[in-house]
């Protein structure tokens, strides 16, 4: 089965663009567009998209809260990647704490869009560009370094956390410190426990908040 994709963005040329690309893939389809966050409630319900490619700065309703209101309101939500011009974007930021899943550039090639889209639909690796992780340490607190300390993650934990931040995915972990891919996500499903995290993104952000994970 293809991938499914909702197109939101305000402007009529990135939309086509972004549908060019993706439905030259065998296995992408795009199922709707919206030109505003308002309307992606009932899109999403409606075409149960698996993947939201969401335009951060939009007119009426932005793509953060456009962001909120679908992991808040839509039943198994679908996965939201960010998409905006300015990869030092403070909106972006605020999308990925809101619960997105990933990030992309609208000045990106055609096939680091396609790449983008398969990644997040897969669920296992992130997208978290150098710049967006130097404005998580920035917005580091007191608060995310207790909430880091209270987890007591245990040293395979915390290796595995910090292999997250470097965009791995399961296999690449499970290869990296040679145990099992099972292992591994019994690793990640203790670590999201432990920070009270929605995904892997959320874990990622803690980490760079708290100070665990350096920005390099």
């Amino acid at each position: 089965m293809p991938i499914t994709v909702l197109l939101v963005d305000d402007e009529p040329l990135v939309r086509a663009g972004l549908r060019a690309v993706l439905e030259a893939q065998p296995d992408i389809e795009v199922v709707g567009e919206a030109a505003d966050g308002a309307a992606v409630i009932p899109l999403v319900s409606r075409l149960r998209p698996e993947v939201v490619a969401m335009d951060v700065r939009m007119p009426l309703m932005d793509g953060i809260e456009a962001t909120r209101l679908v992991l808040r309101t839509v039943p198994h939500p679908p996965k939201i990647l960010v998409v905006t011009t300015f990869e030092n974007d403070e909106y972006v930021y605020e999308a990925l704490r809101a619960g997105a899943d990933g990030f992309l550039l609208k000045r990106a090639r055609p096939s680091e869009i396609v790449h983008a889209v398969r990644l997040v639909a897969e669920g296992e690796s992130l997208l978290f560009p150098a710049a967006v992780r130097q404005l998580a340490a920035e917005y580091g607190s007191s608060k995310a370094r207790d909430r880091m300390h209270r987890a007591a993650l245990t040293d395979r934990e915390g290796a595995v956390l910090r292999l997250m931040a470097r965009g791995q995915s399961n296999a690449e972990i499970a290869a990296e410190l040679v145990v099992g891919v099972e292992t591994v996500k019994t690793h990640v499903s203790a670590i999201l426990a432990k920070l009270g995290a929605r995904d892997r993104t959320q874990a990622v952000i803690a980490a760079y908040e708290s100070g665990f994970v350096a920005p390099s």
